[in-house]
């Protein structure tokens, strides 16, 4: 068992699975976008993106984890984020069609309140906003949706 895999998720329990049985996460419906199953967290919100939640740091404190950003025309990247002191930033997954991208970020506030989560998707939106201009260009994003097909 990995170190990762002993760590709770956040799924969300309005989720929809394609197949009986399955974790919302591991069998999207048609149209779903990527890290469905996962839970958005509405109220953490800076420049109109939004902080989703896969590594439940809420059930059990966590230094590292795995999240994932919402923007504004629904699209999505990943964060493999830890707590340090020292900031990076860098890729991890390229972008894609329907991913603008996983990025390791260092976070310097503890994944211990909605608020300090705000402070952190503030201190790295100077750097991951870019990211998601480049990918709307690269990939020629009209769509609204982010959705995988």
């Amino acid at each position: 068992m990995t170190e990762q895999s002993s760590r709770p998720l956040r799924v969300d329990p309005n989720a929809e699975s394609a197949e009986r049985g399955a974790p919302e996460f591991a069998a999207p419906p048609d149209g779903a976008p990527v890290y469905h199953g996962f839970t958005v967290l509405d109220d953490i919100e800076v420049d109109e993106f939004k902080f989703g939640m896969i590594t439940d740091f809420e059930a059990q404190p966590e230094t590292r984890g795995d999240a994932f950003v919402v923007a504004p025309d629904n699209s999505r990247c990943g964060l493999d984020w830890e707590v340090s002191k020292l900031d990076r930033f860098e890729q991890v997954i390229p972008m894609e069609w329907n991913r603008w991208g996983v990025w390791y970020v260092t976070f310097p506030n503890a994944m211990s309140s909605r608020e300090n989560v705000r402070r952190n998707l503030a201190h790295i939106m100077p750097l991951l906003s870019p990211k998601w201009e480049e990918w709307r260009v690269l990939f020629n994003s009209g769509a609204e949706s982010g959705a995988a097909a």
